[in-house]
């Protein structure tokens, strides 16, 4: 079978030892390492609770299944190509390459003896800027894919959205459009609706264009890309007689550059009750800012649908400019507690809470 072969070029980033306890969460958190996992991607928890991994700049997916409190990584495949986009969904897995999606069917009956996997006929670009894919399937049983734009800014039809399809690739549409390069998708657990996060374009700056965290309520949407960014800034090439009021504006603007990735409502009971229902988002940071930033979790909080604040929750891999760690995606687990993975530590963390003594 040919499969693409991606070149995915390396952030400047320097590294640097790293220990659990460097980590700094609110009184009452902590964090552990769970599995080791290499360029430990996205992440999906199946139905009896396996968490699946994907390693985009490697070959690999995983499968890391925890037995009497010590989890064992599994390599399901190791013959795959930028397979950065993971879904579970009816009992089957789905991994994303840039250009074909794979189904791996009844999966977590069959861990230690993969079948071959399905190839799903779905037509997607082949270009590898911003080409990883992000994948998910909704509660309409839709499965959702994010198309980055081929460039750091450009209009190129057929780029720059978020489509969805039937489970098999059938009864494909285009559900968002305007949007860069979404690597993090989620769905609101009460409205249903579609939230993700969006990096901006580079070169306006340290400071400029905020990031993005953005929610979908109506099919057809348009976010803004290439002509407005984060709803406020018109773009200095592409923005010309353009309106940003025409295109719909982030619910929460993000630090500039901190590259957001996966995200999460959290759903779980571990947690104190002020934080179920607020948005956790992964940020990958930044690669080309004069001063690095992100490089952390982040909670944005919410009353009454209304964010109320854009918070640090977890941070500590980023230290006198030295990284050495980079969260990816998010995950909350049956008990509660919270996984994110690090591509750069080739690691996932579990992030627990007790309650504290007064």
């Amino acid at each position: 079978m040919h499969r693409l072969i991606a070149v995915i070029a390396a952030c400047s980033v320097s590294l640097t030892t790293f220990a659990v306890e460097d980590i700094v969460l609110p009184s009452g958190f902590s964090i552990e390492e769970y599995a080791d996992v290499p360029n430990a991607r996205s992440l999906a928890l199946g139905a009896n609770g396996t968490v699946f991994a994907s390693n985009r700049s490697g070959r690999g997916v995983f499968a890391v299944v925890s037995e009497g409190g010590v989890t064992r990584t599994i390599t399901l495949d190791d013959d795959l190509q930028t397979p950065n986009g993971i879904a579970f969904h009816e009992g089957d897995l789905y991994v994303a390459e840039i250009d074909r999606v794979y189904r791996y069917d009844d999966i977590e009956s069959n861990l230690d003896n993969v079948p071959d996997p399905v190839v799903l006929n779905i037509d997607l670009p082949s270009e590898e800027w911003h080409g990883w894919r992000y994948i998910g399937f909704g509660p309409d049983n839709k499965l959702y894919i994010s198309i980055g734009a081929p460039c750091n800014i450009c209009e190129e039809p057929g780029y720059a959205q978020i489509i969805r399809m039937n489970a098999d690739g059938s009864e494909r549409e285009t559900y968002a459009t305007g949007i860069r390069n979404s690597v993090g998708l989620t769905w609101h657990p009460e409205t249903k609706e579609l939230w993700f996060t969006d990096n901006g374009r580079d070169m306006l700056g340290d400071d400029l264009p905020p990031g993005e965290l953005n929610n979908v309520d109506a099919k057809g949407q348009n976010f803004g890309f290439p002509y407005c960014h984060a709803g406020e800034l018109l773009d200095p090439m592409f923005g010309q007689e353009k309106d940003c009021s025409d295109y719909r504006a982030p619910v929460q603007k993000l630090d500039s550059h901190v590259a957001p990735l996966g995200l999460t409502f959290y759903s779980g009971d571990m947690f104190p009750s002020e934080y179920r229902g607020q948005v956790f988002i992964a940020e990958h940071g930044s690669w080309n800012r004069s001063k690095k930033i992100g490089y952390r979790i982040s909670l944005v909080r919410f009353q009454e649908g209304v964010p109320v604040s854009y918070e640090r929750f977890a941070t500590g891999w980023l230290q006198n400019e030295s990284v050495s760690g980079r969260p990816v995606d998010l995950v909350v687990l049956e008990d509660g507690s919270m996984l994110v993975s690090d591509d750069h530590a080739g690691k996932i963390y579990r992030i627990s809470y007790t309650s504290v003594s007064i």
